[in-house]
């Protein structure tokens, strides 16, 4: 029961947030989603409803990035670096965050340091 409350919590809060959030070309919408056990960012164009940029901590591509991290804020924290690298290749400087319903602490501020970090600004 406490789940479900969550979860309908989080999709409400979600909804709020994606009414003022959206990804232009010029400034994409960076998104986050984080299950129990991984982690996961998307750099995503709304205008066009396409994904930019994607990157995970089971990505096959990246798999020997993770090797030797332990704890979800630092593998989270990794993921951002490596998203905002894919992005800067992809010549994407700037974003807009979309925390995805999640509380901006733990995993979802590690990523999002990490992005910054890694060099795009929000």
């Amino acid at each position: 029961m406490i789940t479900k409350r969550k979860s309908e919590n989080r999709s409400r809060i979600k909804v709020h947030i994606r009414k003022r959030v959206t990804g232009t070309p010029e400034r994409p919408r960076l998104t986050i989603f984080r299950s129990a056990k991984h982690v996961y960012a998307q750099i995503i164009d709304d205008t066009t409803s396409r994904t930019l940029v994607s990157v995970s901590d089971i990505s096959k591509d990246l798999k020997g990035d993770f090797n030797g991290i332990k704890g979800q804020m630092n593998i989270s924290k990794k993921v951002g670096e490596l998203v905002a690298k894919k992005a800067v290749s992809a010549n994407i400087k700037e974003v807009v965050f979309d925390r995805n319903g999640y509380l901006y602490h733990g995993v979802v501020k590690a990523m999002a340091d990490g992005a910054r970090e890694g060099g795009l600004k929000f």
